[in-house]
């Protein structure tokens, strides 16, 4: 990580490195680190019994790339995933990069409202769909989208679709065995491949460059809907790198992933800082399960374990944990939402993580800007997000914009080759998140230290975190706002144990209206992500005010804390 020779005099810190970026594209680099370690173990998805040299797994993602030429889609184009954790998933993040794809990332949680706008504000041209997941049947859902799929049998392999919802896309492919309607099978995409799509896919390696877009991921913003963030191989590469870099990671690491792929957190500070160290990646199931994880550890001996708290908790608190030997851990990351210091002593000295370290950043920064490293003193590693990333600059403004000194709270603007190309179709947004000397402006409000440190001290936006999960309230208020008996909500967090943060949401019914809270949450169930759903419904006739009509969240959120008796959680 870089150092600080003196102690600064302004909160601004420049990640100096001696270590040069990577100026590869994914497929580039992928083909080296293959060729580098070929034999080498490169991917292990436990629930589907695959294990992958780095040979093996490079053949499979030029198959499956070529696949892709030969439906007809080219370099640009955005192609969809909306699955669970599972190879097709690796396949694919690689496999779209050599095709010159934009990987979109949809989040298994979306229902039907979330993935229509998703496929459409992109507008991808491929979607590629697990069956199920948990409670959500995905091809039932595009089903109830593109009613077409019904009568159209068994197509010849790519021919184009015509969807009147999703008018750009073209091409659904299911995973699994069984056929669908309309859809092609993931596992027969390699076969469609002509040797003029090979020689295709040769041809794109040598124009492909690492500033073209390569990756699409949402975040909701307080606009109300998600907005797109496009992110290049230049951004995402390097940032998995470094990650990597300060992880210490070697091909001799294996590195367990539970947390989902369609977040920076699995596909960036895992499979990419995996992949550019030469280092094995290990799926324990599709989604998290602490007993999975535990045996994933055990067996697979591995050396690091990514997760964000409540992960961790889960597993620590597990009544079988003592029974599980984890004494191959080393290392890992645990971000997502603020750490508990507790939490971290007991990883490091239960769990053996004892250079685990803590990563700070935003989707838009590809994600992460600050991270500790593996020798830094465990206070240091519990109480900040650590020092810069190589080759990054951040600084910490006050209202006005001005540098303020350091320990001073302000906002932190971040810059450098992890800035996003900007919110995909909406310039407007990218104007106003990225300013003239490109800066990202993240809305967290933070602190630096004499010597570099940096602490997120709060947020400048209205963003409540959940288990890891960033929600944007006005997203959900938007939606409640479609309901015909509600005239007015305000949503907003309140603190809690498990989760750091739960939704409650402040209604104001229409007149005469009779609305009770299993009504709000009927009309959520399926319609929006299960996390996005207020756990707390309160219905008011007016909300507080200042005089000048502003709402005044917070004082609601501190009378739903008088209520429940969250102070201790607030505290805790």
């Amino acid at each position: 990580m870089p150092t600080i020779s003196n102690p600064l005099t302004q909160s601004y810190v420049h990640g100096a490195s001696a270590t040069p970026l990577l100026g590869e594209t994914m497929g580039a680099h992928l083909d080296r680190m293959a060729a580098l370690s070929p034999d080498r173990p490169a991917l292990v998805v436990r629930h589907q019994d695959v294990r992958w040299t780095y040979s093996e797994f490079r053949r499979r993602v030029d198959a499956m790339a070529a696949g892709l030429v030969a439906l007809g889609l080219k370099p640009g184009e955005r192609v969809g995933i909306w699955s669970q954790n599972n190879s097709e998933w690796v396949l694919t993040q690689f496999a779209t990069a050599k095709a010159g794809l934009v990987l979109v990332n949809i989040n298994p949680a979306y229902r039907l409202h979330e993935l229509e706008y998703a496929v459409n504000k992109v507008g991808c041209a491929a979607l590629i769909l697990s069956p199920a997941f948990k409670s959500s049947d995905y091809i039932g859902m595009v089903r109830a989208l593109a009613p077409e799929l019904d009568g159209a049998g068994d197509r010849a392999p790519g021919k184009a679709l015509k969807l009147e919802r999703l008018p750009t896309l073209r091409h659904l492919i299911r995973l699994g065995a069984e056929r669908t309607p309309g859809m092609l099978n993931f596992d027969e995409l390699p076969a469609l491949a002509r040797p003029a799509d090979v020689a295709e896919l040769g041809r794109l390696a040598g124009i492909l460059q690492f500033d073209d877009p390569v990756n699409i991921q949402f975040t909701s913003g307080t606009t109300g809907s998600p907005k797109g963030a496009t992110l290049t191989h230049h951004n995402i590469l390097n940032n998995g790198f470094f990650i990597g870099e300060a992880m210490r990671l070697t091909e001799a690491d294996r590195l367990c992933i539970p947390v989902p792929f369609y977040h920076c957190f699995g596909m960036v500070l895992g499979n990419l800082a995996c992949v550019t160290h030469r280092a094995c990646m290990v799926i324990p199931g599709e989604g998290f399960d602490p007993v999975a994880v535990l045996s994933a550890v055990q067996e697979e001996r591995c050396t690091g374990l990514h997760g964000v708290p409540t992960m961790f908790i889960a597993l620590l608190d597990h009544p079988d944990f003592g029974r599980y030997d984890l004494s191959s851990l080393r290392t890992g990351i645990m971000a997502g939402s603020p750490c508990p210091i507790e939490v971290m002593k007991r990883v490091v000295s239960e769990m053996n993580q004892r250079e685990i370290t803590i990563a700070y950043g935003m989707t838009e920064t590809s994600p992460v800007s600050f991270q500790s490293s593996t020798d830094d003193p465990l206070e240091r590693r519990v109480s900040t997000v650590g020092r810069i990333q190589p080759h990054l600059e951040v600084k910490i403004v006050d209202a006005e914009g001005r540098i303020v000194p350091p320990g001073t709270p302000g906002e932190l603007l971040t810059r450098g080759y992890s800035v996003m190309r900007g919110y995909w179709g909406d310039a407007e947004q990218t104007a106003a998140a990225i300013d003239a000397a490109g800066w990202m402006h993240t809305g967290d409000l933070a602190t630096i230290d004499a010597d570099g440190y940096c602490n997120i001290v709060g947020r400048l936006k209205d963003m409540v975190i959940r288990g890891g999960e960033n929600i944007y309230p006005r997203e959900v208020e938007e939606f409640l706002y479609t309901h015909p008996d509600i005239a007015d909500v305000q949503v907003f967090g309140v603190p809690d144990r498990q989760f750091g943060e739960q939704l409650c949401a402040w209604i104001r019914p229409r007149s005469g209206a009779a609305l009770a809270e299993e009504d709000v949450v009927a009309f959520c169930r399926g319609a929006i992500a299960h996390y996005k759903i207020p756990k707390y419904i309160r219905f008011v006739e007016e909300f507080p005010m200042t005089v000048t009509g502003k709402i005044q969240k917070f004082v609601m959120r501190n009378a739903m804390i008088e209520e429940l008796g969250l102070d201790q959680e607030r505290t805790a």
